[in-house]
């Protein structure tokens, strides 16, 4: 029981990375670019071990490509039967306080952190049929976290479309395998593109001196 546990709880955590992409570290994305990452909410699945790993997801970023908030809710499914809700964050965060999840008005949740990453942390609570039933109802979520200035850092995201997605098909496979290469495709060039400006800049810096 213990190890079914641990694999549960080690899949769970994995299934954010494992499952789509979250688009954390991404450098500025193009119009174009941003088309290319699924907009809205969207359900991705994949297989594990012997555990069949859906993860229905909303990814918000920042004008720069950099991961603001993504959010997931993942079932798991096989020898191993688990669901879980998770929020992650950019690192940077206090983690006493945890993120608030409120739906619309009501009151706010609070989700621990279980595990940070050198570039995001990650905050769950089991998945409720009855927290799934309040997302289809509600109009928009409201996650906050805090900041290590001490300030609270709330992001709203809608909740239009999230019903169509969590019960409707998954992305096929090979789509999403090709919009994660064109992604990777583009943060190369980009990161070419950044060297390139990089030192012109020097140069023009040693020459002016």
């Amino acid at each position: 029981m213990t190890s079914l546990n641990s694999n549960a709880y080690r899949l769970s955590v994995m299934a954010a990375g494992v499952v789509g992409f979250l688009g954390a570290g991404l450098p500025a994305a193009s119009a174009q670019q941003q088309q290319q990452i699924p907009q809205g909410w969207f359900k991705a699945c994949t297989k594990q071990e012997d555990v069949d790993i859906c993860n229905v997801q909303n990814i918000t970023t920042a004008g720069n490509g950099q991961l603001v908030t993504g959010v997931s809710l993942i079932e798991l499914k096989g020898k191993v039967n688990r669901k879980v809700f998770q929020v992650t964050v950019p690192t940077g965060r206090l983690v006493p306080p945890g993120i608030g999840l409120q739906i619309d008005t009501g009151k706010a949740q609070k989700l621990d952190y279980v595990i940070c990453f050198p570039d995001r942390c990650v905050a769950e609570v089991p998945l409720t049929d009855q927290l799934v039933a309040a997302f289809k109802k509600g109009q928009a979520i409201t996650l906050t976290s805090v900041n290590f200035q001490n300030q609270p850092n709330p992001i709203k995201i809608a909740l239009q479309g999230f019903s169509g997605a969590y019960d409707g098909p998954a992305l096929q496979q090979s789509d999403i395998e090709d919009r994660q290469k064109k992604l990777q495709d583009f943060v190369a060039k980009n990161n070419q593109d950044f060297a390139k400006k990089l030192k012109e800049e020097q140069d023009k810096a040693k020459t002016a001196n």
